[in-house]
């Protein structure tokens, strides 16, 4: 777990590779999501497209644990690339789980089919956790053994000795969460992250919220690793873009990483690199590419752009 004391250089910046576009998803709408999609169909197109914007300065991948984020692992594992690059994990993967529970007939179903899942895997832990939380009505022993699981299913696609920098709870669940004080979720989710010897990690359209409720609580956020909207348009800051740039000052010892820097499309790549590179606090940026010649170019002009704020 990393702890950085003071704004980091422009070369320690985290230059991720986002997969929105990979799986399909739009923070605008879902038709700008299907006018991109073909772009990346498949895992074989996402593959390549991660790996092309890797091998042009990007140094990350900011990923929902999903079948095709799976499959993308391995493609860099058989690659040799997985060594270099840091892996930022999110889980769970909501959208896969409520299309899920549409599909089973609600959260019963759901959770079934979850266990199921967990049993079928074997990993003792896992099952051991999900059954000991069942019995004592222990939700955190439950949502550990279901972080566990997800663990071993990237091991499995990225081979035993895979490295996770972070495990960050999916911003659907981690939002929901601190509106309704679910104080014990975040606890799990920090002892899981510490069992796996990785940094606790959160996704969140709400900043200040996150670190108003943790201050209460007294969970450290130092050393964790927090992404959440940043952008000139404070498109999805909550509640606004200056609440949220005070809540950044606040976080000298947090790694956070900047997404939706681009506003869904509302600024330009000038624009919005510009901004998010005058913002000394954040460790980095996650940025999707739905197009080669965007791998080739992103990850490139954003290092310039840190690179010329850190002189």
């Amino acid at each position: 777990m990393t702890v950085t004391s003071s704004p980091p250089h422009a070369d320690d910046k985290l230059l991720l590779v986002g997969d929105n576009p990979f799986l399909g998803v739009s923070h605008l709408s879902q038709d700008r999501a299907r006018e991109r999609a073909p772009d990346v169909t498949g895992a074989a197109g996402a593959g390549e497209l991660l790996a092309t914007a890797l091998d042009h300065g990007a140094n990350g991948f900011l990923f929902s644990v999903s079948e095709l984020s799976l499959t993308m692992l391995s493609t860099l594992r058989r690659r040799g690339r997985l060594g270099s690059t840091g892996l930022y994990a999110i889980a769970p993967w909501s959208f896969e789980y409520v299309r899920a529970a549409v599909r089973l007939g609600g959260m019963p179903g759901l959770a079934r089919e979850l266990g199921e899942r967990v049993f079928r895997s074997r990993n003792a832990y896992a099952v051991a956790q999900g059954i000991n939380g069942a019995v004592r009505n222990d939700l955190g022993a439950v949502y550990k053994g279901y972080l566990n699981y997800e663990a071993a299913r990237i091991r499995t696609a990225g081979g035993p000795d895979v490295q996770i920098a972070s495990y960050l709870l999916h911003e659907v669940v981690g939002d929901m969460a601190l509106g309704l004080d679910m104080e014990w979720l975040f606890r799990a989710h920090v002892e899981a992250n510490r069992r796996a010897g990785t940094a606790p990690g959160y996704n969140t359209r709400n900043l200040p919220l996150l670190v108003e409720k943790f201050r209460r609580w007294d969970i450290s956020l130092a050393g964790a690793v927090i992404a959440a909207p940043f952008n000139a348009e404070g498109f999805q800051m909550c509640p606004s873009r200056a609440a949220c740039e005070a809540a950044l000052e606040e976080l000298p010892d947090t790694d956070v990483i900047a997404f939706s820097i681009l506003a869904a499309g509302h600024l330009g790549y000038t624009e919005a690199i510009d901004y998010v590179a005058t913002l000394p606090r954040l460790r980095g940026v996650a940025v999707g590419v739905s197009k080669p010649e965007h791998a080739r170019s992103t990850f490139k002009d954003l290092e310039r752009a840190f690179r010329r704020e850190a002189v």
